[in-house]
């Protein structure tokens, strides 16, 4: 997770106009084997209620040993917050930090030399920290997320 915010937390009725932008990045770390990225999705959730999901990318090809950076914004018909949950939520920003967690969805297959496996679906599970002002908090910032396959 490199950046995630959501402005206007501490407004009473920030809710109509909320949205949440993140950046994160994407790491290949294998030497000879690299990743089709067919479709990505993130989905944004507050105590395991989801709150807004998003295609992230288009198809992509990352080579081997190779990051990339993926942004997202929820924002409008995207964004699922009331104004209960919205006054939650500022209940834990004024105990000190609203926890949300990102779920990163991706359809990819991996490419070694020209041979090109089937699918598979791989996760991504991002617990993050958000403070007072609705930014990420630095604990949770490049914390590595993650990773599992179904």
């Amino acid at each position: 997770m490199r950046e995630f915010s959501l402005p206007g937390l501490g407004k009473t009725d920030g809710f109509e106009t909320s949205h949440i932008s993140f950046k994160i990045t994407v790491h290949n770390p294998n030497q000879k084997v690299g990743v089709y990225y067919d479709s990505m999705e993130g989905s944004v959730y507050y105590k395991e209620k989801r709150v807004g999901s998003t295609k992230l990318t288009h198809p992509l090809y990352q080579d081997p040993k190779n990051t990339s950076l993926v942004e997202g914004d929820l924002r409008g018909p995207t964004m699922a917050v009331n104004k209960d949950r919205w006054k939650e939520m500022g209940r834990d920003r004024n105990q000190g930090k609203v926890v949300f967690r990102l779920d990163v969805v991706s359809v990819i297959r991996f490419k070694v030399y020209s041979w090109h496996s089937k699918m598979h679906r791989m996760h991504a599970n991002c617990y993050i920290e958000v403070g007072w002002d609705g930014m990420l908090l630095s604990r949770t910032k490049d914390k590595r997320c993650p990773v599992y396959f179904t």
